[in-house]
């Protein structure tokens, strides 16, 4: 199987935005998030489907996701966080939490066609870095 962007985030040939890392989990901002704090939690083995984890990555997998998502509530960014998994656009697990304040902000597309703004998405993972 062709390394996934995640993978190569994972080796470290391409840069990003992290919040949290594990041995078996790194988590991440979006480049192009719906709002701010948009933040992905992947395992570091790729598997295409969330649903083809093994156990044992599936439940830690989903455990980091909710003391982040407990993370960003805390810190107030918006009053909820949804988690979505959509098994597209990239082949390779993970979990979106997105923080919303509302269900239209969670139905709002990703405008994948501006230029990612790192000024912006640096300053939110300073915020959002943490050992859950």
């Amino acid at each position: 199987m062709e390394d996934s962007i995640f993978t190569k985030i994972i080796k470290g040939e391409l840069p990003c935005h992290k919040i949290y890392e594990d041995d078996r989990t790194i988590a991440f901002l979006d480049i192009h998030p719906q709002v701010e704090g948009h933040t992905l939690v992947i395992p570091k083995k790729q598997v295409d489907s969330l649903w083809d984890l093994d156990d044992d990555t599936y439940t830690h997998l989903w455990n980091v996701a909710k003391r982040l998502a407990r993370h960003i509530e805390r810190l107030k960014i918006r009053p909820r966080v949804a988690s979505v998994v959509m098994g597209y656009g990239v082949p390779h697990a993970h979990i979106h939490l997105i923080p919303i304040g509302s269900e239209a902000e969670l139905k709002q597309p990703q405008d994948t066609e501006s230029p990612v703004d790192h000024d912006a998405l640096a300053a939110m993972a300073e915020k959002l870095r943490t050992n859950a």
